[in-house]
């Protein structure tokens, strides 16, 4: 007898059942999102004053990330405009971690930094791509009766280039030539040009700093502002000049850069060498001058960034708490509102499982549109503020998404205990109620 047929039934009954069961399911699916959006509409005002609370929580958390994820990529762009990748500053003293004791005791023990260390480490340091010393000093730059006051003057080498993201818009920078003959040359800023010169050419002509006279070679980029102070008022002389007229005896601290991110290290050890030789210090002698990399001050960033983050995010989520509070309370307004419409759906066959559905479903998407208008209003206060203050904000994709499933779990948690409570009752007792 041929049983083949009967084998081939099953199957496709088996495959009928499933079908059917994914179309029941999302049927039932849909109907409870319509509910849910039709119990929303139909309680507006209602609707609106749970959301603010979701709203206010979803926009303090988002702001507050956008202004964290901000400070730190406008401190990381600052840090590498004036640190180049692979760099690192050798000072007397560039540590900013440490208490004031080991303060007192790293100044007693560390040693002025002369530009003839800066040399013997230029000399002698094959590893060493680029170096320029750091000599700042605050100045009035004059032309005829123009004045900039307060101009920041920096001493450089003709390396700095190649150290901190500078760049000019006319004009050349300071040459090996001009600083190994201490030549009166200036490399100004934009703002500095604009007020001294005008709509007038700049290059070749002369400014005073302090009653001397500087010709100024080029004109570096607009930089903008950071916060209220403006980046645009450097001046850039050779080092050596800087020395002779700011003090030739001062401590200063240099730059130097190595080939890549894996011979830092490297290049590190040899520079400390050459300054323990030439401070002659013994083996067992601790360093008379700090050395500090790039990547350590952008560790230093991240984990100031990051204690940030731990100590103010928590705060801030109280207010989701507040407001998860607040959509159960509505919630378990709705559920005795509609107990006599939850009668009538039990009564004409619908299960626990799907009025339960239909409450989660209301819950979850009430606070996940209160998350999408906290992000957009997150978006608001924060294109307000940096527009006002000049601080940096970010908002990130991830805070958005944090945002919007944070409100949607919310509202799940938010509304289990009413969706279950509306589950419960009893078919015949909730017909009666009025």
């Amino acid at each position: 007898m041929d049983i083949h047929p009967q084998k081939s039934r099953f199957p496709l009954a088996f495959s009928g059942e499933r079908n059917s069961n994914r179309r029941n399911t999302r049927t039932t699916l849909w109907e409870a999102c319509l509910i849910a959006v039709d119990s929303i509409w139909n309680h507006k005002l209602r609707s609106i004053l749970t959301l603010l609370g979701i709203i206010i929580g979803i926009a303090s958390v988002v702001t507050v990330g956008g202004a964290i994820e901000g400070l730190g990529s406008w401190v990381s762009g600052q840090l590498s405009s004036v640190f180049a990748s692979n760099t690192f500053t050798v000072s007397r003293f560039a540590r900013t971690n440490v208490s004031s004791e080991d303060f007192e005791t790293i100044i007693k023990r560390n040693k002025n930094i002369y530009p003839e260390d800066m040399q013997a480490v230029e000399d002698k340091c094959e590893g060493c791509v680029a170096i320029s010393p750091m000599m700042r000093a605050t100045d009035d730059a004059k032309r005829s009766s123009q004045i900039v006051y307060d101009a920041n003057v920096s001493g450089v080498s003709a390396d700095m280039p190649k150290i901190r993201s500078l760049d000019l818009a006319e004009g050349r920078f300071v040459s090996e030539f001009d600083v190994t003959h201490s030549r009166p040359y200036a490399v100004i800023g934009a703002q500095i040009r604009d007020e001294l010169f005008g709509s007038a050419a700049a290059i070749g002509k002369d400014i005073k700093l302090g009653g001397e006279n500087f010709a100024v070679i080029g004109v570096e980029v607009r930089n903008g502002t950071a916060g209220d102070e403006s980046q645009d008022t450097n001046i850039y002389i050779p080092y050596t000049v800087f020395l002779k007229k700011y003090g030739l005896r001062r401590s200063i601290q240099f730059q130097v850069r190595a080939p890549s991110e894996t011979t830092l290290e490297t290049t590190q050890d040899e520079v400390r060498q050459i300054l323990r030789a030439r401070h002659k210090l013994k083996p067992s002698m601790e360093d008379d001058f700090d050395i500090l990399s790039s990547s350590a001050v952008q560790d230093m960033v991240g984990s100031l960034t990051g204690a940030i983050t731990v100590a103010i995010i928590p705060i801030t989520l109280i207010s989701m708490v507040v407001a998860g509070i607040v959509v159960m309370n509505i919630m378990l307004v709705t559920v005795t509102e509609r107990t006599v419409e939850i009668g009538m759906r039990k009564a004409v066959g619908a299960r626990q499982s799907d009025i339960l559905l239909q409450f989660l479903i209301e819950s979850a998407l009430l606070a996940s549109i209160g998350g999408s208008f906290g992000v957009f209003l997150s978006y608001v206060v924060c294109t307000v503020i940096e527009a006002a203050s000049g601080v940096p904000m970010r908002i990130t994709i991830g805070y958005i998404l944090m945002a919007i499933l944070t409100s949607g779990g919310i509202g799940i948690v938010s509304g289990l205990y009413p969706a279950y409570k509306a589950s419960k009752l009893n078919p015949i007792v909730a017909l009666t109620k009025e």
